[in-house]
């Protein structure tokens, strides 16, 4: 048997050290990972984030904040207190509140827009209000929409401040905001939290930004097809807006497609800016070529805005460019009736079912012919 190797004492304590010293590093390069290790997302309380968005035509207003709850405490004039309040954390400035709770309560506009009544460009700011005992407020947009809370308010980074008139409402749990009272320019941006409600009014150019857009549009694929220029000449005469550009838009849009959809939003354009005459050259020449669907639909547009005589002269046309059609039949017939011609209505209904048509054609001769005691 081989006798064991002792080794020297100074090589066991050499030995020993670099045994500790390795141990050392390994705790220390655990601790290392487990405090710099990613965390799981789990769920933030007591205050969940939230986030809400309003359209208001084409563009966007977004806020992200966070959602206290009341719990019983008395929120205004102590949870939240009124006026400016200096806090002794960050920099100490007095500071308004926050508008909900932990990081800024931000919001986002899509585009150029009005907030109270003042310019406010795109983009997205710090949202704060100032809360006063007689219900009176303020509104702050801050150009710093990245810092936690209200803790580093600068007054300088201000964009806008605006006198608000609080409202008593019913009483809001959670912390809320929302969108009321919208038209088609404009919305109230309003915040909800125990019995009071912060309105905030938002206003945008909708018809020039809808243009303006459409300008963008029009470089890109949909500028490819003449459905794109005609509907952004059509928006033209919709909103009573820039005419001129519509009818460049309109010949555009003719250019890839000479038919009756191009050449009657041209027409429309000409005639709202009292071009009478060569709007009907244009119409004429339209309706030269429309096919029956077209006449049709325009037929029942001219019945629709009341003009009955005219709606009936363009159906009558139908009938006789598509004299083997129930469907333009059936189609006078319902402008007669509308016009109160019982006895001609009901001769074109009883023709349209002689042509034995469509089941959704047959359908409604027969509805009216009922209704109007013939059937």
């Amino acid at each position: 048997m081989d006798n064991p190797i002792y080794l020297p004492k100074t090589a066991n304590m050499r030995k020993l050290h670099a045994f500790g010293v390795t141990i050392f590093f390994l705790a220390l390069t655990s601790s290392f990972v487990r405090t710099n290790a990613q965390q799981i997302t789990t769920p933030r309380t007591p205050s969940p984030a939230a986030s809400v968005t309003q359209t208001i035509g084409i563009s966007t207003v977004t806020v992200n904040y966070s959602r206290p709850s009341v719990k019983g405490r008395e929120i205004w004039g102590k949870l939240v207190p009124y006026g400016l309040n200096s806090q002794n954390f960050g920099n100490g400035n007095p500071a308004p509140w926050r508008a909900g709770a932990n990081e800024n309560t931000t919001i986002k506009f899509s585009h150029d827009a009005k907030v109270e009544g003042k310019a406010v460009p795109a983009g997205e700011y710090g949202l704060f209000f100032v809360v006063n005992p007689d219900n009176t407020g303020e509104l702050i947009l801050s150009k710093d929409n990245k810092s936690w809370g209200s803790f580093f308010y600068e007054p300088e980074h201000d964009l806008l401040r605006s006198k608000i008139q609080l409202r008593e409402a019913p009483l809001t749990e959670m912390l809320t905001y929302d969108f009321i009272n919208s038209t088609k320019n404009s919305s109230e941006l309003v915040l909800n939290w125990e019995k009071k409600q912060f309105p905030v009014k938002i206003e945008f150019d909708v018809d020039n930004i809808v243009l303006a857009n459409a300008v963008e549009e029009l470089k890109g694929p949909t500028g490819f097809n003449w459905q794109g220029y005609v509907s952004a000449a059509a928006y033209t005469v919709q909103t009573k807006t820039n005419y001129e550009q519509g009818l460049k838009w309109a010949d555009q849009a003719i250019a890839i497609n000479n038919s009756f959809t191009t050449l009657n939003v041209k027409s429309n354009i000409l005639r709202a800016m009292d071009k009478t005459a060569e709007a009907d050259k244009i119409l004429n020449d339209a309706l030269s070529i429309a096919n029956e669907t077209e006449l049709n639909i325009y037929a029942y547009q001219l019945l629709g805005a009341g003009q009955h005589d005219r709606a009936i002269e363009m159906f009558v046309l139908n009938t006789k460019r598509f004299p083997k059609s129930a469907n333009c039949f059936d189609s006078l017939g319902e402008a007669l009736a509308t016009k109160g011609d019982k006895k001609n209505a009901i001769l074109n209904f009883k023709k349209s079912l002689s042509m034995n048509p469509p089941a959704n054609v047959r359908a409604n001769s027969e509805k009216f012919l009922k209704e109007l005691g013939a059937l």
